[in-house]
């Protein structure tokens, strides 16, 4: 079916005010890329200045690590194979480091966090 919609209804959805985030973080554009938070665009130019600087190397935004226990894949209840998508992740020397720049902690992020340190324990997980 195809509905019209008047301008006097479309002007309306329009004026809505817009939903609060979650957890009240205010977006970010720094260099081209969308930030969840000010936190978070912050970490990410003073990572930007430590790689520059040569302290750290291959900066990674939003990496994505798909969950496995042993060699099974996580999932969901829908088949959906669950994953931890952190802020950052960086070598500093020859350790791999992943960070997640937190205002929050959810038990799922918790879950998830404690099952990437499971499957890496060679690599530092760190929250700033």
């Amino acid at each position: 079916m195809n509905e019209r919609i008047s301008s006097a209804q479309l002007r309306q959805i329009a004026d809505r005010p817009k939903k609060q985030p979650k957890y009240r973080n205010k977006k970010v554009m720094i260099d081209g890329r969308t930030f969840d938070s000010i936190k978070e665009g912050k970490r990410y130019q003073e990572l930007k200045l430590l790689e520059k600087a040569g302290h750290i190397s291959h900066l990674e935004c939003q990496p994505r690590f798909k969950l496995f226990c042993g060699t099974r894949p996580v999932l969901y209840d829908s088949g959906r194979q669950a994953t931890y998508v952190a802020d950052f992740a960086y070598f500093d020397g020859e350790r791999r480091v992943i960070e997640d720049a937190k205002g929050f902690r959810t038990p799922e992020y918790k879950l998830k966090r404690a099952i990437v340190h499971a499957m890496h324990p060679m690599t530092k997980i760190i929250e700033v």
